[in-house]
């Protein structure tokens, strides 16, 4: 049984395809874990275990991956390096006392690289990086270091570096212990040229362990060296205060370097007493292992047999003979299935300390972002924030009249994954799913099929229009009906012109002298009131319409309050398309951050998209933010086109504003689509 000073949380960051899931197998195959090295390419690693992630051979989901080494227990969050799954990492950074970003020894910095710098600074995390791949040709170490050191600043040290021969990698030095290792992990002596290099990289650490440290800078100045426990104590301070991001190499297929990471690892990554207090809605607490026992749940796991809560103790320990209260619910929660994840194999325990991370199984009312601890005794954690989804589509099941399973499916995965979110349109009358991208949304409808057994099909979402008027007309609207008895008789004139007041439609009677018999004008107000849901141009709702009754007659005994009503459609199909109907549409405001070379392209961009650029600020952290206004018809492919003029490094939020006259050119286009895609129905 592991304690909270024996634990380290290491979340691991970086673009897809630069190591992530082959330094966990490394880990996990010298620690002694597995009896094989898995591979990406065979479908076989233990972090990459869902249907989804073995046939696209790239991962989609967090995973946990227990790594025992040195009688400490590291945590490791197996991250996507995708970008559509940021959900996935929003979650582990929660959980994270420390961050890994890998990057390869041939491709260097890539958008990944950028983005998990970005996450763990804003979560204010330690930074670490790891150079993969150094056994491939071409791969350069010195050359991704400067670059590292160019982009992060002085702060980016290497821990560890390559003993090289002509192109090859022959060995590795480790920076703090002094020793060098071959590949097999055997020693050797340092080089001539290593030692060179050495001395360059202790004075980089030096100067960096200087700044931890009024007593150390002084000592630093004076040239004095630092004792051994003086230079341990600044690295750890330095890494937890982010004055020291650590660089250290190797590669997952090999072996080469990774026990040198993970004794650096167990030597200075905070441990969770050590890490960053947990945010609540008012302020934060601290890891308690004294304190009545409490957890937080950071990511579910859901399918047709129930749900797996995966979940960080942050206070006291839990034992599977508790039961809890649910914070946000006040539901009791009764823990009797524990486990220790490790990718899809979970190990049954009977205790999960502080600090530590587990995984309970069949929770009633627990979600993601819940906090669950005794009740009266429980201070809720603030819930995670997900950025807000953009890519929107409309979702059709395949075989009709299977719409409920597929809105079904898609309320079971909303409990895994909260970045994505889901509803029915009441005015197409569409269901429609929005998420991060094209490859998020096509992985839901996937898991449909695997999961829940629904084919779906993905359908760009029809937009909501409007109709409305230009002029003012005045209309007769007539129903006079005689079938033997009782007729039907209603006689309405009415003016129609336009208001900017208020959407809904705005009813006024000017009749005087009893024309119209008062008790029949609320029938002239509802018969208009059931026209105006349907335009006359396509049949888009109408908006900031005026109808003024002024005139009509009626009959004894034929008047009816449905023959007003019928009259009253009669003035409405009759005389709007008289009235110079325009078609309006929707516009959203966009906020999008980019890079700076990047401007000339959106610029560009959103012309074609007939926006309207309103303004362009730098938001501080070296990106601009174009502000503007744009047809939320012309951004139904934004989201993946942002992402290919930015290289991934985009993003934006759009909310609807208001309705705008659709230009002229514009209207037979969209009024002609309308009418087919109705047709088709």
């Amino acid at each position: 049984m592991y304690t909270a000073k024996d634990i380290r949380n290491i979340c691991l960051l970086g673009h897809g395809g630069d190591g992530k899931s082959a330094l966990c197998e490394s880990m996990l195959y010298l620690t002694k874990s597995v009896d094989r090295l898995g591979k990406n390419a065979d479908g076989n690693t233990v972090s990459d275990f869902e249907p989804e992630e073995i046939r696209r051979n790239y991962s989609i989901s967090t995973s946990v991956i227990p790594v025992e080494y040195n009688k400490c227990k590291i945590n490791v969050l197996d991250n996507p390096g995708t970008f559509d799954f940021a959900g996935e990492i929003v979650q582990s950074l929660r959980v994270a006392d420390a961050g890994l970003i890998c990057l390869t020894g041939k491709s260097g910095i890539g958008v990944g690289t950028e983005k998990g710098w970005k996450s763990l600074a804003d979560a204010n995390l330690p930074a670490m990086f790891y150079i993969s791949k150094m056994d491939e040709d071409h791969a350069n170490y010195g050359k991704v270091l400067d670059a590292l050191r160019d982009m992060f600043g002085t702060a980016v040290i290497p821990f560890t570096f390559p003993i090289m021969q002509g192109e090859s990698a022959v060995g590795l030095v480790d920076l703090i212990s002094k020793k060098a290792q071959k590949l097999d992990g055997s020693d050797m002596p340092i080089p001539a040229e290593a030692e060179e290099q050495m001395e360059e990289y202790t004075m980089m650490l030096n100067e960096a362990v200087a700044e931890t440290d009024e007593a150390l800078m002084e000592k630093f100045f004076m040239e004095e060296p630092f004792t051994e426990e003086e230079l341990l104590a600044g690295i750890k301070a330095g890494i937890k205060s982010r004055v020291i991001c650590p660089v250290f190499c190797g590669s997952g297929v090999t072996g080469f370097g990774t026990m040198a990471l993970l004794d650096n690892i167990v030597k200075f990554a905070p441990n969770p007493l050590e890490g960053n207090e947990m945010p609540t809605e008012d302020g934060a607490v601290a890891l308690n292992p004294a304190g009545s026992p409490m957890l937080f749940v950071f990511k579910t796991i859901s399918d047709q047999f129930g749900k797996n809560s995966y979940f960080k103790v942050f206070s006291g320990d839990l034992s599977d003979d508790m039961t809890l209260v649910n914070a946000r619910t006040g539901d009791n929660e009764k823990f009797g299935n524990l486990f220790f994840p490790k990718g899809k194999a979970n190990n049954k325990t009977s205790k999960v300390c502080c600090g530590d991370i587990g995984v309970v199984t069949k929770l009633g009312s627990a979600k993601t972002g819940d906090t669950l601890g005794f009740a009266g005794k429980t201070t809720a954690l603030k819930p995670i924030t997900f950025a807000e989804p953009c890519y929107t589509m409309a979702i059709y099941a395949k075989t009709k009249g299977q719409e409920d399973k597929i809105a079904s499916g898609l309320n079971k995965l909303n409990e895994e994954d909260l970045s994505f979110s889901f509803r029915t349109n009441s005015e197409t009358k569409e269901q429609v799913v929005s998420g991060v991208g094209d490859i998020h949304l096509d992985v839901l409808c996937a898991k449909l099929r695997t999961k829940f057994k629904v084919e779906s099909v993905l359908k760009p979402a029809k937009i909501a229009y409007r109709e409305t008027i230009k002029k003012k007309v005045e209309v007769h609207g007539r129903h006079k009906k005689q079938s033997g008895g009782h007729g039907q008789f209603g006689d309405v004139y009415i003016r129609f012109e336009p208001q900017s007041e208020s959407e809904e439609m705005i009813f006024a009677d000017e009749t005087v002298g009893g024309c119209v018999p008062k008790n029949f004008i609320p029938s002239v107000e509802k018969g208009l009131r059931n026209n105006v849901g349907k335009g006359v141009l396509v049949g888009f709702p109408m908006v900031f319409l005026k109808a003024t009754l002024y005139f009509g007659s009626y009959h004894p005994v034929d008047s009816s309050d449905m023959a007003f009503q019928t009259a009253a459609g009669v003035a409405y199909k009759e005389g709007l398309p008289t009235a110079a109907p325009t078609l309006l549409e929707p516009i959203g405001e966009l906020k999008v951050s980019i890079p700076d070379n990047n401007m000339g392209d959106i610029i560009g961009d959103l012309n074609k998209r007939r926006g309207r650029v309103m303004g362009m600020n730098p938001d501080g952290s070296g990106l601009q933010i174009v502000d503007a206004e744009v047809p939320i018809g012309e951004m139904s492919t934004y989201a993946t086109d942002l992402r290919s003029m930015t290289q991934g490094r985009g993003s934006y939020t759009l909310k609807f504003v208001r309705y705008e006259e659709v230009p002229a050119m514009n209207q037979a286009k969209i009024i002609e689509e309308a009418k087919k895609a109705a047709e088709e129905e």
